[in-house]
């Protein structure tokens, strides 16, 4: 599969697979979350075949701030610019402009490990 077939598979599935989890945990999702979702994956996916040995967790830890960042921006984007009040962390303790906090980026890391699980089992030149 080329490159391109590749990102898109993974913007989708990343982006779709963030949205079905959002919705299995809070009931509810917004459109923002899939384009944030798929943009990480694919950035993810650059970084893990850019990088042949890297380690689980130091997977874990870019893939947080990768997450971080992308939740950060569209945050901004989304509930500060265009006030459509996606989410609110203002409540939850070490939280930036109520946009990303640190019990989100602790989450987010758990979800690099699994990602790195899934970027593990498949190939560049293997399942996509």
């Amino acid at each position: 599969m080329n490159s391109y077939a590749t990102y898109t598979l993974l913007f989708l599935l990343g982006g779709n697979l963030y949205c079905i989890t959002e919705i299995l945990y809070r009931a509810r999702t917004h459109y923002s979350m899939f384009f944030c979702a798929g943009l990480s994956v694919i950035v993810l996916y650059y970084i893990y075949t850019q990088n042949s040995g890297i380690r689980p967790l130091q997977f874990a830890l870019i893939a947080t701030a990768v997450i971080t960042a992308f939740e950060f921006i569209f945050g901004i984007i989304f509930n500060i610019m265009l006030k459509m009040n996606v989410w609110d962390y203002s409540g939850l303790p070490l939280n930036v402009l109520g946009q990303i906090c640190l019990p989100f980026s602790a989450i987010w890391f758990v979800f690099g490990l699994a990602i790195y699980a899934v970027f593990k089992h498949i190939s560049p030149a293997g399942i996509i």
